[in-house]
């Protein structure tokens, strides 16, 4: 993870607009993860995590915007675009990016669970898996982690 000074306000502000996703995912009772698509300054996609409401575990933020965003260019290469999602991303989410040639992914909290950007294993730089992806953690990692954190302990605690 990286600190604050790494990150400059076009970061803060797409970050901003991916925990906006999550907030919304949270209140559908999905887990509150959210991602926004952006090149050149311009958001191609976003998305909350959809898993519950379209029944497909598939459907994770990340996944969700690089559909998008290959809709919307026309073309499933999106290697001048930047990636920003609240939790560091998944293995599965991680190689979608990958064969999306994702330029760069910024993400928020790291996840202690499935997190495929060092906290659980680093398919980002792994040289066996090409190409490698760009990536920076920890971009209002505070803020991505409390939503999450106040997400699993009301579905603990209901009352």
């Amino acid at each position: 993870m990286l600190p604050p000074w790494v990150f400059n306000d076009d970061d803060r502000l797409f970050m901003g607009g991916a925990l906006v996703e999550a907030e919304a995912a949270a209140e559908r009772n999905e887990v509150p993860v959210g991602a926004v698509l952006v090149r050149d300054g311009e958001v191609l996609a976003r998305a909350g995590n959809q898993r519950e409401l379209s029944g497909d575990p598939t459907a994770h933020a990340e996944i969700l915007v690089l559909r998008e965003g290959g809709r919307s260019t026309g073309d499933w290469r999106l290697s001048d675009a930047t990636l920003y999602v609240t939790l560091e991303p998944c293995p599965m989410c991680l190689e979608a990016c990958r064969q999306a040639r994702i330029g760069l992914i910024i993400w928020g909290a790291a996840d202690p669970v499935m997190g495929a950007c060092g906290s659980v294993v680093d398919f980002a730089e792994d040289p066996r898996l090409t190409p490698r992806l760009a990536q920076r953690g920890g971009l209002e990692s505070e803020k991505c982690a409390r939503l999450l954190q106040r997400f699993f302990a009301k579905r603990r605690d209901p009352y």
